[in-house]
């Protein structure tokens, strides 16, 4: 049901109608009609609902819209069904009348009870709530969001996107209809890639004789329709036949649609002996059917045995597992809940260590279990051979099965294995560009399964590895091992910084009078430095002191290289820069320039003004003009206005900075002829 904050009066009465049918709605009490009760689909089959009784389950039901409007499941219909290939789900709600809408919304109710979709608004898939009549459902062309309420001609889409359903997830739609007489929908599934249909054919599993013999227990693969089985129990037969079927009772049918056990009762016991039970043309004319309206083959068979009761024994421990905490103790037949001592008293456990029990239950159904848990004080960390003794009733109170019958006193065993560890050790052979590092398990504790991950790589499977890692990188090994019943896993992070690496930085240019600075950045496992100052000078140092170049009046260029090494690994590496040593660091400005692009004294600029700190240049044409200026010694002036060339004449240049040696401010301005 829904409705909208429309200015109209048509929804103005349609809001007061609603308002007045959910103060007297009826709960939903019809099958299919609640989220518990839905009906199972097949998504080969098309669905047809004539007859919907008027109810309401939840009358603020959920809906992500915010348009003011009142939503509730009215007069729903609830469909289930899994799916079992994943891929989009396509589906149409044809209305069997003209003028009647449905509005519908989808659940994701995988491992929840289905009655949480009023309470958990996660689990809300999608939905349409379009106020306008005729077909709706989902498609590869609807909207990517649920439409909310509307009127009957507004122009809004029916259909809402397909949504994509997760393999193994269980769905529950709801259809919902606002106005309380309605002609039916047609519900079908097609279009979509998911599949919702079970690909299992239905088959008999097994049949159980009672303990007095009247009743066979029949338990089948799968759900089949309730409405397929006769209650004469005319679906089957028994061979031999000593005895006839005279009713069947299902497990679930009065409460769904569909069941997978039913109980026939006989005409009189069965005698000792083996039988087997046939499915059959029931008096409906089929055997049973699923929601696919795929049958049970007719003669299809089950053997089963039925002898007198007799006393019983466990059949088996079942399998322990790391450190167990406990153990299961299965019977051939169900055993009474109530005739087990909750102290655990009617068992013990002897072994290599001490095992006290504190508890003893069962997985009881209507007072009946297969099995029984022994809980123990503290998990049982060593391997060995361990016996339980099963004594029942030394404590006064006997055991019995489902029959009546006592169990009887016997011993069984069971195994436990050492827990492991994954600890591992690994061995480096450093390189100079790789490290070759291999790593072992020492297998203790009848480890037999290894997974190692490096740098999260594919697994590899062997007890030991060896893999090359960079010499400069961090690394990460991670192993996971497993005796077939316990598991581990450990890890490190390996950090690889021994490749051998020449870096360092100096300036490019220098005064004649100063010293060259070199700062040493190399990285790895150096042992030996050698820093060669072109032909006039090396050192051996790590960090070499101020090296002086020669005077020589003139701008000079050399190379400075550093040599690392690691003499252990025979691993070298070197780099070079270049070194411009100027003729003098006296700045002077010179009075004339010819640009001319000769190559010869082309442009204009302060000399050598390598330590001007806050530098400051500037050039004026005769008009007061500024024509050049720069904060960088070693920008110059081409002789050009924006890319114009200016004439042959005297300009006028100032200049400003402070001294880097003596501190001191310093202002000059001159005069430079342009000549052409």
């Amino acid at each position: 049901m829904k409705n909208s904050n429309l200015h109209n009066f048509f929804l103005v009465i349609t809001l007061f109608l609603l308002s007045v049918n959910n103060l007297f709605a009826q709960p939903c009490t019809t099958l299919g009609q609640t989220p518990s009760t839905a009906f199972p689909v097949c998504g080969t089959s098309t669905f047809r609902q004539l007859s919907v009784p008027i109810c309401v389950n939840q009358t603020a039901l959920y809906v992500p819209c915010n348009d003011g409007a009142s939503y509730a499941d009215k007069n729903p219909f609830y469909y289930k069904f899994t799916c079992f290939q994943a891929g989009t789900l396509s589906f149409i709600i044809n209305p069997l009348a003209a003028n009647e809408d449905y509005d519908w919304q989808l659940y994701d109710i995988t491992g929840r009870n289905p009655n949480d979709i009023f309470s958990n608004n996660s689990l809300l898939v999608t939905g349409n709530w379009a106020g306008v009549y005729g077909a709706t459902g989902a498609s590869s062309t609807g909207v990517n969001f649920i439409q909310c309420s509307s009127t009957p001609t507004a122009n809004v889409s029916t259909f809402a996107k397909s949504p994509n359903l997760i393999l193994g997830h269980e769905y529950l739609l709801m259809i919902s209809h606002f106005t309380d007489g309605q002609s039916g929908y047609d519900l079908s599934f097609a279009g979509g890639t998911a599949v919702i249909t079970d690909p299992t054919e239905p088959h008999l599993l097994k049949a159980v004789a009672g303990c007095d013999g009247r009743t066979i227990t029949v338990t089948l693969n799968k759900k089949v329709r309730c409405n397929s089985i006769t209650l004469s129990g005319s679906d089957f037969t028994i061979s031999p036949a000593s005895v006839t079927i005279t009713n069947a009772t299902t497990d679930s049918c009065s409460a769904g649609f569909d069941f997978d056990e039913v109980t026939l009762t006989l005409s009189a016991p069965l005698p000792n002996g083996n039988y087997q039970l046939l499915a059959q043309l029931g008096t409906d004319g089929n055997t049973l059917i699923d929601f696919c309206d795929r049958k049970i083959p007719t003669g299809e068979s089950v053997p089963f045995v039925y002898a007198a009761p007799q006393p019983i024994r466990a059949d088996s421990v079942g399998k322990t597992a790391c450190a167990p905490d406990s153990i299961k103790i299965f019977y051939p037949k169900k055993i009474r809940c109530s005739t087990i001592s909750s102290t655990g008293s009617d068992f013990v456990v002897t072994g290599p260590t001490p095992v006290n029990i504190v508890g003893a239950t069962g997985k009881c159904v209507t007072d009946l279990t297969d099995y029984v848990v022994l809980k123990f004080a503290s998990p049982i960390y060593t391997a060995g051979l361990y016996t339980v003794s099963i004594q029942p009733g030394i404590d006064g109170s006997p055991v019995f099965d489902l029959c009546g019958q006592p169990i009887l006193p016997q011993s069984l065993t069971f195994t436990t294995v050492d827990t492991v560890n994954a600890d591992f050790q690994y061995q480096t052979l450093l390189g100079c560009r790789e490290n070759t590092v291999t790593f072992s398990h020492n297998g203790a504790n009848s480890v037999n399964q290894w997974s190692w991950v490096f740098n999260g790589s594919s697994p590899i499977t062997t007890q030991t590895h060896t893999i090359k890692f960079s010499a400069t990188s961090i690394d990460t090994a991670t192993l996971w091992v497993s005796n077939g019943v316990c598991t581990d896993t450990a890890s490190v992070i390996l950090v690889m910084d021994n490749e051998v690496k020449a870096a360092f930085t100096m300036d490019k240019i220098i005064c004649p009078e100063d010293g060259l600075v070199v700062t040493n950045n190399s990285t790895g496992a150096i042992d030996n430095y050698t820093w060669k100052y072109d032909f006039v000078g090396t050192s051996n140092l790590k960090d070499p002191p101020p090296f002086l170049f020669p005077t020589i009046n003139r701008e000079a260029y050399y190379t400075v290289k550093l040599i690392v090494e690691n003499t252990t690994l025979n691993c070298t590496d070197s780099t070079k820069k270049t070194l411009t040593v100027l003729d003098f660091c006296l700045i002077d400005v010179p009075t004339a320039f010819t640009p001319n692009n000769d190559g010869l004294n082309d442009f204009f600029q302060p000399h050598n003004a390598l330590k001007a700190d806050n530098y400051q240049f500037k050039v004026y044409n005769r008009y007061g003009q500024l024509v050049f200026q720069s904060t960088n010694w070693m920008e110059k002036w081409d002789g050009t206005i924006n890319g114009a060339k200016q004439g042959t004449g005297v300009y006028v240049w100032m200049l400003s900075y402070t001294h880097r040696d003596t501190k001191l401010p310093v202002f000059k301005k001159g005069t430079v002829t342009l000549i052409r």
